[in-house]
């Protein structure tokens, strides 16, 4: 891994010396609801990743575009269906599902154990596990010139991506934070972001090779549209708190098109 993460600048495969590492991490996200391991991936390496899975995204993904308000719900209990915070927006993506990414760089990276263990350290969970899905467990998106992934929250608690390709326009990664939390739903705040009236909006300036573990599931946020020639690929790495997690019938069909892995 040495050739591909740069273990110099990162330490994470000696723990003894990762708890600078970790309380920065743990700082950054107290502060603005994610970390960024800049430069995690080698830029030789991110670029190899690149040409791995761009021909993949290009020729044999699944195109997914949807409407879509920003809890991807149908109906939210208590409010009317031309509420403000449940304005609809359009998103596309084109997705490589696991079973097609077996050997690449950016699997090789989901699965690395000490990365694995220096996320759950900085976002305090005794361990983490990597998916069980054989479609879902890691996914890379493709966001070609004139796509986006609109305004939406997360349904996990973090996600965590790992940017392999940057847009040549457009494409960036843009969040309001502090707009909701567990016990506050704030609709009407949400509404007035989405109606236009709250102007907050920060961005994320997102480099190709960098790790971000951010905190959606409260954080309203976006990838604004991609201009230009050249796509935005990012991979999503799926972990949980407890091992086996899968995803339904119901849910795979949604997202990916099929339900089982490529024979």
């Amino acid at each position: 891994m040495r050739h591909i993460l740069d273990l110099d600048r990162y330490p994470i495969d000696r723990p003894e010396e990762l708890g600078p590492l970790v309380e920065r991490c743990r700082a950054d996200l107290a502060r603005d609801g994610m970390f960024n391991l800049e430069g995690l991936v080698r830029p030789e390496a991110i670029a190899r990743a690149a040409a791995e899975v761009a021909p993949l995204a290009r020729g044999a993904s699944y195109t997914h575009e949807r409407q879509h308000n920003v809890y991807f719900l149908k109906q939210v209990e208590g409010l009317a269906d031309d509420h403000p915070a449940l304005k609809r927006f359009q998103t596309i993506n084109h997705t490589v599902c696991a079973d097609q990414l077996a050997g690449t760089i950016v699997q090789r990276v989901y699965e690395y154990a000490p990365l694995v263990e220096l996320i759950a350290r900085a976002i305090g969970v005794p361990k983490l596990y990597l998916m069980d899905d054989p479609l879902a467990r890691v996914n890379v998106m493709e966001y070609r010139p004139g796509e986006a992934l609109n305004w939406h929250f997360d349904r996990s608690r973090y996600t965590t991506t790992l940017l392999i390709q940057a847009a040549e326009a457009g494409g960036e990664f843009e969040y309001r934070s502090n707009l909701r939390s567990d016990d506050d739903p704030n609709y009407a705040g949400v509404g007035r972001f989405l109606s236009g009236a709250d102007p907050t909006v920060s961005v994320n300036p997102l480099r190709a090779g960098t790790l971000n573990v951010f905190a959606g599931r409260n954080t309203l946020h976006r990838v604004s549209t991609v201009g230009g020639g050249r796509s935005r690929l990012v991979a999503v790495y799926s972990y949980y708190d407890r091992p086996g997690v899968q995803f339904s019938r119901e849910e795979r069909l949604g997202f990916y098109g099929r339900e089982q892995a490529l024979a």
